[in-house]
């Protein structure tokens, strides 16, 4: 099934765009208008500028000026903190009061608008890093190298190798930050990570004039990984317990979220194989487990991503997502009616035990990507889905006590949604294939959009731009449906063969088509469209917003079976009149560096020209936390790992492979490329070979213009 979503188009008047038009880091660059720093204060939406900032009525989109940047730099000269150059980075934590928090040089400062004064600041030395202010107390956690401090005040004192306050797990399982505020700002807990133990990988800064070491701790998958604690730190003893969770020795501490009144700290427990959760209760006083509320097990992985949530009008209730089903769903707790512990088996393979009653709030086919918020008065949960289409994201409501699921937008593209203080009113910033983006706000009791707040402009005005279609095949299971994109040269002529890039990723969290602004096509999509190619992606196996049984059917054999799906997209591509069967390439990145490699290894005769970026080419050479969630370790999976390892097919390289890795990438490490080049040599094949100084998992800034025309011309070398 396929659909041609774009027109043929007359392109008089119009230019070719430049790889400087669309790539960020272009001195052109191109991108969609947007609202910066749009927020909620309270029930009122708050629209800053660079010079002006404006509240907006939800109910009839009416503007109000609320303070310009000049009277607020005006009270900021006059207490020597400097001034603004834009607005965009206030925030209006205190509904009610009409004050706004201020980050600037290191400070956090307070204004009061109505009194045009500052009443408040509070600073962090310079150097300080992850710095987590919290609105409700005023504490100001932040680190300085390993260490965490609070108020000016050391809360370690820990000897290089220890990690305190920072992210840990590798940013595994949703955990993006170190530090967690109590919801009175009252306690902190925090990671500390203990990485001594880990074999430090040697990456080398090559700016000094003799090369000089600069290694990170990199565990790899069935090696000695770091050992994890979880401290609560209170500033007004300034004193710290940390949780009593016995040897941290191959355990994952993850989700960590507060209770409402701040007697517990949860977190969900995960053993080093992955397949075994447990969501646990500590006591904030003692740092004793109080209790295991509920447990998760799966033949192949358990993945908790999100803390469990409380509802804001009931603290003995609880929210938690789980994709036992299949499918990541929302599940209600009661804490108030505890049950002896009992067992029960999904048809998906998880098992789970439950020491509550609990109920399925959403269910189906589809899996809710993100929980938005509540209506306390109503007693509505707010969720963003992909009900209607793995390719859309759009956002919902249902009422606590269960019941239908009510849609709140247009049922089109993919959405975001950010809800007023009461629930009452959403932000919705939204895109279709059509619509490179609108603003709306949205009343939650009917759905209706009450105001538009951007309409934004075709980004690509005056430029030629390809023409856009999507549909659908089977995997090569011939069973599961997968969709695909294809960019065809706005001059497309049906009677020429023209050759093809595959642009793939194809590994866990991440899905390359949206039905979103262009159907999620990049600008490199775009351009080399436009010099002749056809620019084609399809999700295959194993990528996001599918499901359990489709991300998992990889589960001990990377890149295996995702290689089997798109080898049979490019067989198809091959029965198309106006494509060049012998002239079909790849490219990709990271998980797609591996998948290109794996293409042209695995299919040497399908793909003539590939180019690899930031490869996995030994899943051995990867992290603990992921590689061994989808490969088990090299010592339970020897023969998977084997099957998984591209050195061992070095020698089918027939096509042109140019290999590309940045020399401080701590993701991917340069082991991996080159190791496999020389696997090459050995085997007598000649891959090319690029190399980024002074970039760590991709090209970013002003080299980003650089790569893509580095890989534009290898394509063009050897594919056009």
């Amino acid at each position: 099934m396929a659909q041609d979503n774009t027109a043929p188009q007359e392109t008089t008047g119009l230019r070719m765009p430049t790889l400087e038009d669309l790539i960020p880091g272009g001195e052109t660059y191109r991108f969609t208008d947007d609202l910066y720093g749009l927020q909620w204060w309270g029930d009122t939406a708050v629209k800053p500028g660079i010079d002006s900032l404006v509240t907006v009525n939800p109910k009839n989109g009416e503007e109000t000026l609320l303070f310009t940047r000049e009277n607020l730099n005006r009270a900021l000269e006059a207490g020597g903190w400097g001034k603004l150059s834009h607005l965009y980075s206030l925030s209006f934590p205190w509904e009610g009061k009409t004050e706004v928090l201020i980050p600037l040089h290191g400070k956090y400062i307070t204004y009061d608008w109505v009194a045009g004064q500052v009443i408040a600041t509070r600073e962090t030395p310079e150097g300080a890093a992850n710095v987590d202010y919290n609105t409700e107390s005023g504490h100001v956690a932040y680190t300085i190298g390993n260490n965490l401090y609070v108020d000016g005040q050391a809360v370690t004192e820990e000897p290089a190798g220890v990690v305190c306050g920072q992210s840990v797990h590798r940013n595994e399982f949703g955990i993006s930050k170190g530090t967690f505020w109590s919801p009175e700002g009252t306690l902190l807990a925090f990671y500390r990570m203990d990485e001594s133990m880990v074999t430090e990988y040697p990456l080398v800064d090559i700016t000094a004039r003799v090369g000089e070491p600069n290694p990170i701790r990199y565990p790899m998958a069935g090696m000695t990984s770091h050992q994890v604690q979880v401290g609560i730190y209170n500033p007004s003893t300034r004193k710290t317990l940390y949780l009593e969770t016995g040897d941290p020795t191959d355990r994952y501490f993850t989700n960590i979220s507060w209770s409402p009144d701040e007697q517990s700290l949860y977190l969900i427990e995960l053993n080093r194989d992955q397949n075994h959760a447990k969501l646990c209760r500590y006591d904030a006083q003692t740092g004793k487990l109080a209790e295991v509320l509920y447990e998760e097990e799966h033949p192949k992985y358990v993945e908790p991503q999100c803390p469990i949530v409380f509802l804001p009008w009931d603290d003995t209730k609880f929210i938690l997502q789980s994709q036992r089903d299949g499918f990541n769903h929302l599940y209600l707790f009661d804490l108030t009616k505890g049950k002896y512990p009992e067992t029960y088996t999904t048809d998906f393979g998880s098992q789970y035990t439950a020491h509550y009653v609990h109920t399925q709030l959403t269910q189906g086919p589809w899996l809710v990507q993100s929980l938005l918020g509540f209506n306390r008065q109503k007693k509505e949960i707010f969720f963003a889905a992909t009900k209607e289409s793995p390719m859309q994201t759009n956002i919902y409501k249902i009422r606590a006590k269960g019941g239908k699921v009510t849609a709140l937008d247009n049922g089109q593209g993919v959405h975001s949604g950010r809800l007023s203080a009461s629930g009452t009113y959403l932000i919705d910033r939204y895109s279709t294939p059509e619509v490179p983006r609108n603003i709306d706000l949205v009343a939650t009791s009917t759905g209706k959009a009450t105001a538009r707040l951007l309409t934004a402009a075709d980004p690509f005005e005056g430029l030629v731009m390809p023409l856009v279609e999507t549909g659908t095949m089977k995997a090569a299971d011939d069973t599961t449906t997968l969709y695909w994109r294809m960019l065809k040269p706005a001059d497309f002529d049906p009677a020429r063969k023209y050759p093809v890039i595959v642009y793939v990723y194809g590994g866990p969290h991440a899905q390359m088509l949206a039905a979103n602004w262009m159907y999620a096509a990049r600008g490199w999509d775009l351009y080399m469209a436009n010099r002749g190619y056809i620019m084609f992606t399809i999700d295959n196996r194993g990528s996001s917003n599918r499901g359990l049984a489709f991300e998992n059917c990889t589960f001990r054999h990377l890149g295996v079976e995702e290689s089997k799906d798109q080898a049979k997209a490019a067989e198809w591509l091959k029965t198309l009149p106006y494509v060049d069967g012998n002239r079909i390439g790849v490219h990709g990145w990271s998980f797609g560096g591996h998948m290109t490699t794996s293409l042209m290894l695995r299919y040497p005769d399908l793909y003539k020209v590939g180019v690899a970026g930031g490869p996995v080419i030994d899943w051995k050479y990867y992290e603990v936390m992921y590689g061994e969630r989808y490969m088990d370790t090299p010592q339970a999976n020897p023969e998977g790992y084997e099957g998984s390892d591209l050195k061992k097919l070095a020698g089918n390289l027939k096509g042109h492979l140019l290999m590309i890795h940045d020399d401080h990438d701590d993701t991917c490490v340069p082991q991996h490329t080159l190791s496999f080049i020389k696997a090459c040599v050995d085997a007598r094949t000649y891959p090319d070979l690029f190399i980024y100084p002074g970039h760590k998992h991709n090209v970013m800034g002003r080299d980003r213009v650089h790569l893509h025309e580095k890989i534009t011309r290898y394509f063009d070398d050897y594919l056009k």
